[in-house]
């Protein structure tokens, strides 16, 4: 079965990661846990953060509030599946004995939420209103 279509699956059915590798050490079971909520915080914050500009900044041109917005909505998103994913590829290596898995998936958010941060930087300075 293709490598993606498994992973996809235990999103959905995670005791099923049981009848692979054996039990790791339950500590790290945890950790990734902790992790894994981790990312969920940070796609709560960035979500919000999507929020709050749309509310809470009428005073910024339409194009300007709904693309900084919906660039953190996108973000958040993207960190909630970015979270399951990750959470579902680390148990399956700990019980394999396997590295853990790497990913890009960190810096792109980070570079998202600093062209985010930057923009939001140029608006507060220099102003952008809207109509």
């Amino acid at each position: 079965m293709n490598e993606r279509l498994r992973t996809l699956r235990l999103w959905f059915a995670p005791t099923r990661i049981h009848d692979e590798g054996d039990t790791p050490d339950y500590r790290f079971s945890l950790a990734n846990e902790r992790t894994f909520l981790a990312w969920i915080r940070t796609a709560l914050a960035l979500i919000g953060g999507g929020f709050a500009v749309d509310q809470f900044l009428p005073e910024l041109a339409r194009g300007v509030r709904a693309g900084l917005a919906l660039a953190l909505l996108a973000a958040g998103v993207l960190c909630a599946l970015r979270a399951v994913n990750h959470w579902v590829r680390c148990e399956r290596a700990m019980r394999l004995g396997k590295d853990l898995p790497v990913s890009r998936f960190p810096t792109v958010l980070g570079l998202g939420v600093a062209t985010v941060a930057v923009t939001m930087v140029v608006v507060v300075l220099f102003g952008w209103e809207g109509p």
